[in-house]
């Protein structure tokens, strides 16, 4: 079991940003979905070898609809969400999308239709060792004859994507905790003068601005899923907040992001979080963050509820 320390302090910081919006009516749009099955596909693949198997793509729509299909570049990036993309240039040497085909690329499904997409993965004879990742991504387009002229130049897109998660050979996984920290999250702008203001009676009311950020460094070449629990302690050692660790996998050589947004509203004070974490090795890795949370000042123009 390994075990590191760090120590942080942070004071809230509230930021006022102003946004101008435009106001437009929108044409009445028939509900529109599509479902995916599976979303997450995990081969082991040789060197020189393909692997073949299906999509189950159904239609939640209330009418006809067509779709398109693509393969795609991912990544997940520092908020923790994926991004889906056609072309990733930083992604490219650890992209399974040259070898990823789909059958067919053009689907009309009828109203609460469904449609077996086939998929094929080559792997190059030279593939190196590693794990490799890409998607295969659907969506929605205007139905057969219909111009945008005729649409008011509207058209509501869904997009639904399966991910691929290739293995060749067998890389070992390299992870480690690098860093635990606190960091506060902006609370909503205060009303433009002249709008109703929301009353905060108590700040307690609030749900809480502070978000847990844990980063897990994958040094090595195979992506791995953690697995464990991130803990807020309060000054004298009771536990505040327990969360466990997200459902997502952290990919080859780079550094991840893991977000826990917290639930609990953090008087100021000083806390501890600590963090046990399984990354895939034979060891459960710990760390802990000594943290102080100051007041924040009421953002300006805010109004409280009188006494």
């Amino acid at each position: 079991m390994s075990t590191k320390c760090f120590i942080h302090r942070y004071c809230a910081v509230i930021v006022l940003s102003a946004l101008l919006g435009l106001v437009v009516s929108l044409p009445a749009q028939a509900q529109m979905g599509l479902a995916l099955v599976p979303m997450r596909n995990e081969l082991t693949i040789a060197p020189g070898q393909q692997s073949s198997g299906a999509l189950k793509l159904s239609s939640e729509s209330g009418a006809k609809v067509r779709i398109r299909a693509e393969v795609d570049d991912f990544y997940i990036d520092e908020t923790d969400t994926p991004q889906f993309e056609r072309e990733i240039p930083h992604e490219a040497a650890y992209s399974c999308k040259n070898w990823l085909s789909l059958n067919p690329m053009e689907i009309e499904l009828e109203k609460g239709g469904a449609l077996l997409v086939r998929y094929t993965i080559r792997v190059p004879a030279d593939a190196a060792e590693g794990s490799y990742n890409c998607a295969a991504g659907f969506t929605t387009l205007r139905p057969a004859g219909e111009t945008a002229a005729e649409g008011m130049g509207m058209h509501m897109a869904v997009r639904i994507v399966s991910a691929f998660y290739i293995q060749v050979g067998k890389p070992a996984v390299v992870g480690s905790l690098k860093e635990i920290k606190l960091e506060a999250i902006p609370p909503p702008a205060a009303p433009a003068e002249g709008t109703a203001a929301t009353d905060v009676k108590d700040p307690k009311d609030v749900k809480s601005n502070w978000q847990a950020v844990v980063v897990l460094e994958n040094s090595g070449q195979m992506y791995f899923r953690p697995t464990g629990k991130l803990e807020v302690l309060s000054a004298d050692g009771k536990t505040v907040e327990t969360d466990d660790f997200p459902s997502m996998p952290v990919l080859r050589n780079r550094s991840q992001r893991v977000i826990f947004p917290l639930k609990t509203y953090l008087e100021p004070g000083h806390y501890t979080l600590k963090v046990n974490v399984d990354v895939g090795m034979s060891e459960i890795q710990q760390g802990t963050a000594d943290v102080a949370v100051e007041a924040a000042p009421p953002a300006a123009g805010a109004k409280t509820a009188p006494k």
